[in-house]
């Protein structure tokens, strides 16, 4: 049946049905019995001729009554990643008040239908619903997994909603598009090295935690030199070995990730794994509890003092490079830097990346093919 699949990809999308192999086979039948009648004059060809035409009238009147009078919704979780599935909603409500609508099919718009260069549908959704019926006034809701390619602001979702009914000789289907913002953060799920990176952080954040302060951190064992006023006798008694108390400084270390907009449109693709590096590290460390200060030619927010991570995702979702942007002298209030440049020389010669664990990333070290290694120091280039 290739040609049949044929007759379908030519068939004009602008139309509001498409008629079905039942519709075409039925419209057969009528021109033969149009012939016979003419042919013949025979009185009960035409009463079954107007019959047939009768019901092909009432089947695409009953069809487009069956769309009419549908709205649909979608409800989404607050916050969202690129590349990753989520849990949303489709609720769709008859607003007919005594007529049930039934048969409906509701998928994602194809992209070819509204004009979009990827395969991939613009409401993020792939699946396709099937409510066999929707009484009058009733909403009804069904849960779907949706799935967005990139990160970014998507203003439009569009659904397609499509049925047969009544004897199902053509498919009459609505384009239906919700316009309203949804902001899609970079991608969460860790790329190679990444995870590696976050925890080489932590680690140096938490090296930065032990020392002077009032707040108990831990019992460990005692090394040469240390004074003996921290010597825990309870613990020493209890191991058979001198044990000493550790207390925790009274502010943690906090990183501040500067991420420099200066890249070239051929680095695109770089730039954007580099903004997943920093959405990445930023959200897993304030997931842990840590200070993070996220930096940019134009965005400076600190977390949490200023703000919710979720504004680093946001702002992060919304970026793009900026080729000649100066980028700022270093930032004073932490020496940890995790520094994301295209240019790594020029931000290492304006004094980023000298504190004791930063990192200086650039397209060499920060790729697919050699992805960040913990071990980086703060002059990898």
């Amino acid at each position: 049946m290739h040609w049949w699949q044929n007759l379908r990809t030519l068939w004009p999308g602008a139309l509001r049905q498409q008629v079905t192999r039942t519709g075409l086979a039925y419209s057969g039948a009528i021109v033969i019995v149009t012939l016979a009648a003419v042919l013949s004059a025979n009185n009960l060809l035409f009463l079954i001729l107007a019959a047939m035409l009768s019901i092909l009238a009432i089947s695409g009147f009953v069809s487009k009554l069956t769309l009419a009078g549908l709205e649909i919704d979608l409800v989404l979780p607050p916050h969202i990643s690129a590349r990753r599935t989520v849990r949303a909603a489709v609720r769709l409500k008859n607003l007919k008040r005594w007529m049930p609508s039934f048969s409906i099919r509701v998928t994602g718009a194809p992209p070819s239908r509204i004009d979009t260069p990827s395969n991939v549908s613009p409401s993020g959704y792939d699946g396709a619903l099937f409510f066999p019926v929707i009484p009058g006034g009733v909403t009804v809701e069904e849960p779907i997994e949706l799935r967005f390619p990139t990160r970014g602001r998507y203003s439009e979702r569009t659904f397609q909603l499509t049925t047969g009914f009544p004897f199902g000789f053509a498919e009459r289907r609505e384009i239906v598009t919700l316009r309203d913002d949804v902001i899609v953060y970079p991608c969460l799920d860790p790329r190679p090295g990444f995870q590696s990176l976050a925890d080489s952080i932590a680690g140096e954040i938490e090296a930065w935690r032990r020392g002077p302060g009032h707040d108990f951190y831990r019992i460990r064992p005692y090394e040469a030199l240390e004074s003996a006023r921290h010597v825990d006798w309870k613990a020493t008694a209890h191991t058979r070995s001198l044990q000493v108390r550790e207390f925790a400084r009274d502010e943690d270390q906090m990183i501040v990730i500067f991420l420099d907009l200066d890249a070239t449109p051929d680095q695109r693709a770089w730039f954007e794994t580099a903004v997943e590096c920093a959405a990445f590290v930023a959200f897993r460390l304030s997931e842990t509890g840590h200070r993070v200060r996220l930096l940019t030619q134009d965005f400076d927010l600190a977390s949490p003092a200023e703000g919710d991570v979720h504004a680093i995702l946001t702002y992060l979702a919304l970026v793009s490079c900026r080729a000649g942007a100066r980028a700022p002298g270093p930032d004073q209030s932490s020496p940890l830097h995790l520094v994301l440049s295209a240019n790594p020389e020029r931000v290492s010669a304006l004094g980023w990346g000298r504190g004791q664990g930063s990192r200086i990333l650039g397209p060499d070290s920060l790729s697919e093919e050699h992805p960040p290694s913990p071990s980086q120091a703060s002059h990898a280039l």
